[in-house]
């Protein structure tokens, strides 16, 4: 398998942590996005015609975008990936909470200040949407991990976690700060601890 990816990606990364959880490899073709490369027209024709990364190419040639999909297809048959059918459904529903409500508010700020966005008035009024969004987001978090929780379904790491990590680990580096956020950063803490554990790109 091939995972085509970018370096800083926050949804790369997830596949890339998810692979480390299992002990499991493939290899990594990384694409400058800023400067278009996936937007040429053989990354739309043979890779993804949405222009996206990442993207898992398949043993027999297939091409699996979408973090969400990829997560799913590399979990199926291991732990990471609960049998019990609520369970399931309770990963899937933080999956889908993290692709509306975490990539959007805690992913803006931070891919603005890799790319040098000039913050004009405008965006600055955006931020601070994105931030107010994001917080709120990070509480939804914190509320569900308080007590004696330790992760987000069942009682150990699941696909879920995998999904929910990359940018509430990473909003720091766009101006987000944890420390009003105990349980989530406790969490944080324990996803570090897993074997395997695969640090997020520098």
């Amino acid at each position: 398998m091939r995972l085509h990816s970018a370096p800083k990606s926050g949804n790369g990364y997830k596949v890339r942590l998810l692979q480390g959880l299992l002990g499991t490899a493939c290899e990594v073709i990384d694409y400058d996005t800023k400067g278009g490369e996936t937007h040429t027209p053989e990354f739309l024709e043979r890779i993804n015609p949405d222009g996206r990364v990442p993207v898992l190419e398949l043993d027999d040639g297939t091409m699996l975008p979408e973090s969400g999909a990829i997560l799913l297809y590399l979990a199926e048959g291991t732990p990471y990936l609960p049998e019990d059918r609520v369970e399931r459904a309770q990963a899937f529903r933080w999956m889908f909470f993290e692709q509306f409500a975490l990539l959007p508010n805690l992913g803006k700020p931070r891919l603005w200040r890799m790319r040098n966005v000039e913050i004009t008035p405008q965006r600055e009024a955006e931020l601070k949407g994105l931030f107010e969004a994001g917080y709120g987001a990070l509480g939804v978090m914190e509320r569900h991990l308080q007590g004696d929780r330790e992760f987000f379904v069942g009682d150990r790491a699941t696909v879920a976690d995998v999904a929910l990590y990359p940018y509430p680990r990473l909003c720091p580096e766009g101006g987000y700060d944890l420390q009003g956020y105990p349980a989530v950063r406790a969490w944080l803490e324990r996803i570090e601890a897993l074997p395997g554990y695969v640090p997020p790109p520098t």
